[in-house]
């Protein structure tokens, strides 16, 4: 789907990569990444407890239906996982290395990275993990790579434990993306996350960092009402609970790289205030002005009841997947891209 959420295959994607059958992951401290796909949409769930329901979504043309295993939908924690083979990939890309989409990691080093205890049972609960991502199915039409299927698959295909100590516990272990999930890291659909987003414990926390993350980028602020916030962070508590709960997130500050406050109207404000790491890939915003009030307000025009900023983040990555052309005009082309955009829905 060009242009949904900043999946598109520009000209990275055009310089493919030479693959392999086993990737290694051996890349040391390397940079949290999060793909584009599920940092918009609510695929994972908040909940503490098996999520057994189906999750049933749909935004601005994409549709969305996860539905977990009899051991629940996979959580946000869960993500973490996902988050550390797409780093290593993308380390691994970015430098000219080989990649796969089959990996082998050290269940330690995986632990160690995402800021989790070594404990026994941490490597009991990694192994709920995986077996939660393998068995979340999502049914969807959200592209990856520029390419738009409607498609059901897992968050990974498989996963096999290599190694164990004498006491069972698993030392290596291999994982194979889905191929939806491995498309976002060869198009570089992915983002740069701060390091101490592992450092958030709450699961609403890592899900409001990410949408911050997704729709503010490198721009010094985004505005989103609590409404629509409520709907993407995928929440199944009732909005007045929901904005309970951001009302407490504004006055702790633990959000790494922004700040939160609110606003008239139910609006809730993000400011950046951390230096965003460079990704490797998709980097909204980076080389163009923020617009003013007069293009916000046309915009609005043209959008009747979408969510502007959002909208704005998305045109900025598909700028800059398109090979960041030369603009003498940004508003312009920017209310141009939209009135496109509105359209096709």
């Amino acid at each position: 789907m060009a242009g949904q959420g900043g999946l598109i295959g520009g000209t990275a994607a055009a310089r493919a990569p030479v693959l392999r059958d086993l990737f290694v992951c051996d890349i040391f401290d390397a940079s949290p990444k999060d793909d584009l796909g599920t940092m918009e949409h609510p695929i994972f769930s908040l909940s503490t407890r098996p999520d057994r329901r189906i999750l049933r979504y749909a935004h601005n043309g994409v549709t969305v239906e996860v539905t977990p295993s009899v051991k629940g939908r996979a959580t946000i924690h869960d993500k973490d996982i996902l988050i550390y083979c797409i780093s290593q990939l993308m380390a691994a890309l970015n430098a000219g290395r080989e990649i796969g989409r089959t990996l082998t990691l050290k269940a330690h080093d995986l632990l160690i990275a995402t800021r989790r205890d070594t404990g026994g049972d941490s490597y009991a609960r990694l192994r709920e993990a995986f077996e939660r991502l393998a068995g979340t199915r999502i049914t969807t039409n959200l592209a990856t790579g520029g390419v738009e299927t409607t498609t059901g698959f897992g968050l990974i295909d498989s996963w096999e434990i290599l190694r164990r100590t004498r006491g069972g516990r698993m030392i290596s272990v291999t994982v194979t993306l889905s191929d939806w999930l491995f498309r976002a890291v060869l198009s570089k659909s992915v983002l740069t996350l701060s390091r101490d987003y592992f450092r958030l414990r709450k699961p609403l926390e890592r899900r409001i960092y990410e949408l911050a993350r997704k729709h503010c980028g490198r721009q010094p602020e985004w505005r989103v009402g609590v409404a629509t916030l409520h709907k993407k962070s995928g929440s199944t508590a009732p909005v007045r609970v929901f904005r309970a709960a951001l009302r407490r997130m504004i006055d702790e500050a633990a959000l790494p790289d922004y700040t939160l406050s609110e606003e008239p109207g139910d609006v809730i404000r993000f400011a950046r205030t951390g230096v965003i790491e460079d990704t490797g890939g998709p980097a909204p915003g980076t080389g163009l002005p923020g617009f003013g009030p007069e293009v916000i307000e046309a915009a609005r025009a043209l959008a009747p009841g979408w969510d502007v900023y959002a909208l704005q983040a998305e045109w900025r990555a598909w700028w800059d997947t398109s090979g960041r052309p030369r603009l003498t005009a940004p508003d312009r082309a920017f209310l141009g891209w939209l009135a496109t955009r509105v359209a096709r829905g």
